[in-house]
This record gives structure tokens, C-alpha cells and sequence, in this order.
């Protein structure tokens, strides 16, 4: 099978890039921004005749949530006009379509974990765009699949593991939030889930790891993981300032995924193997530079 990644730059499309490649059964091939607007239908239809892809998974989105909230124009354009335009040719052309969506489509005012069937209710302009692109490209195509994930971190681009490493490097004290509710989400177990579901009928799922916490709780297990002396103080979304209100709670049911034969790990287990690759990279290039100097 052809898999064909839009996105392909970011976090996650770079980690669907790497988990593809090593499975000699499919061939993939990515495109970045600079190469493909999913927005433009016209260079859409240009690229997938070129590639012919069996399947497409699409990780391209803007994702900056108060850049949304300033932009809106432009988050509605591409996180919902664009899913509608792959949705659209995926089906005139019979590929398959793989669409990354939020948690952030909840309203977050929900304490047990939300399951697929739950109403969605968002309160941010990032949460709408994405509601807008998963109903625009059901309405166009039953026959894809959509996967709301949460609190993503990946060996490609920023994201909060990394964001808490360098600030341990420099700081004793690190400030962080301990009343918003979430599930970690390691970029190369959503992809290996991802490509299980190819077996498994089109719908929506939730994909995340299992387990929750506060972001506080994120980072007290990421600063004992990499045995930094740096503590770290809790305090409200209040007192940290957000420009963007985010969603109290994030908590995704993992039972639709777990009926299917499809098992994800605690998140806490999936941030040492996270922490293990990630940092002792570092560390081991740290310790090449000093070298050579």
C-alpha cells in the first residue's frame, strides 16, 4: 500500500513518515506546506495524480491556538476547508482517508472521559475549525476515518516534553498548570496505532495513550524521568495568563479502540521510551561537542 502524508513536516507526519518506512509491506511518500496547500483543490488533484496513493492520512493543520483565535479566517480555511477537499478527491478517486482531528472538539466541561458518540461543544476557534473540517469531510465521504487525539509529543518539532527539558537546563523552578486534564500522546504510538486501524471498518476514534493527568503532572513525571534537580510549582490557568481559554477537561474513552484488539500503553511507560531516545541523543551529541572543542 502507497501512503500518501500531508503535513508531513510536523510532528506527527514526520513520525508516520519514519513508522512507514520501516514496514517493508507499504512505500510512503510526504508533503509539507511548501509543497502542498490542501486548501488549493486544484494542486491537490495535481499531486494525488501524480502519486496514485492507496491511502492518504492527513496531518496537516494549524494547530496554534491563539494564533487561531487572531487568524480565524485562516484556521477555518485550513483545518476545515482542506480535510473537505481530501475528503472530496479521496472519494472520487477511491483512496483511503485518514483525518487527525482534536480532542478539542469537547467542550472540556465533561469529568469522565468523552466517548466518540458524545456531543461535541468547542470553545476555542482552534476546537470549531476542527469540528467544521471532521463534519465538511463526513458530509463529502462516510468512508473515512477520523482519529481525536490529545496532548501529542514527538521526536520532531516542539511540544511540551521538550519545552520542560530545556527549561530544566536553565531554571530551578518551573511554573505549571495544574487544573486542565488530559491524556499524553506519543506521536510514534499514535502512528503504530493508526496503521492497526487500516484493518478495521471507517469511523471515528479517539487514540491517545492510556491514563490522564494535569499538565503539572506531565511535568513532575518528564523532570523525574530525566533526573533534572528542578522543582516544579503548580498554578491555575488563571495565574498562568492564557490568551485562549483552553478546555478544563481532555479525557478521551479508549474503549471503542480497546473492543478492536488495539491496546495503548500508560503514558507514563511511553514518556521513558520517549525520554530514553529523545535525551540521550542529546545527551551523547552534548558530550561530542565538549569533546571537540
Amino acid at each position: 500500500m502507497k501512503f500518501f502524508i500531508t503535513g508531513a513536516n510536523g510532528q506527527l507526519g514526520n513520525e508516520l513518515i519514519e513508522t512507514i518506512k520501516k514496514d517493508n509491506k507499504h512505500s510512503v511518500i510526504g508533503y509539507g506546506k511548501q509543497q502542498l496547500d490542501i486548501t488549493d483543490s486544484n494542486r491537490l488533484k495535481e499531486v494525488l495524480q501524480l502519486e496514485k496513493p492507496d491511502c492518504i492520512i492527513n496531518a496537516a493543520a494549524f494547530t496554534n491556538m491563539d494564533l487561531c483565535e487572531k487568524e480565524q479566517e485562516l484556521a477555518i480555511l485550513s483545518n476545515g476547508l482542506g480535510p473537505y477537499n481530501l475528503a472530496a478527491e479521496a472519494k472520487k478517486r477511491g483512496i483511503k482517508l485518514f483525518h487527525i482531528s482534536s480532542g478539542y472538539v469537547y467542550s472540556g466541561e465533561k469529568f469522565p472521559p468523552y466517548f466518540e458518540e458524545d456531543p461535541t461543544d468547542p470553545k476555542t476557534i482552534f476546537g470549531k475549525s476542527k469540528k467544521l473540517g471532521e463534519e465538511l469531510a463526513l458530509q463529502e465521504n462516510k468512508e473515512i476515518t477520523i482519529i481525536r487525539t490529545s496532548w501529542l509529543f514527538g521526536h520532531f518539532g516542539e511540544n511540551f516534553v521538550k519545552s520542560t527539558y530545556d527549561l530544566s537546563l536553565s531554571s530551578k523552578e518551573i511554573f505549571t498548570i495544574n487544573d486542565q486534564y488530559g491524556c499524553p500522546t506519543y506521536a510514534k504510538d499514535l502512528a503504530f496505532a493508526l496503521l492497526k486501524l487500516l484493518q478495521h471498518p471507517p469511523g471515528i476514534y479517539h487514540v491517545v495513550n492510556s491514563g490522564s493527568c494535569t499538565w503539572f503532572e506531565f511535568a513532575e513525571e518528564i523532570i523525574r524521568i530525566i533526573g533534572a534537580d528542578t522543582k516544579v510549582i503548580p498554578i491555575s490557568s488563571e495565574q498562568y495568563g492564557f490568551k485562549t481559554r483552553r478546555p478544563k477537561y481532555t479525557l478521551l474513552s479508549l474503549e471503542k479502540i480497546r473492543k478492536k484488539g488495539i491496546l495503548m500503553r500508560h503514558w507514563r511507560e511511553a514518556l521513558r521510551d520517549y525520554a530514553k531516545r529523545e535525551f540521550d541523543d542529546r545527551d551523547k551529541q552534548n558530550e561530542r561537542k565538549k569533546a571537540s572543542v
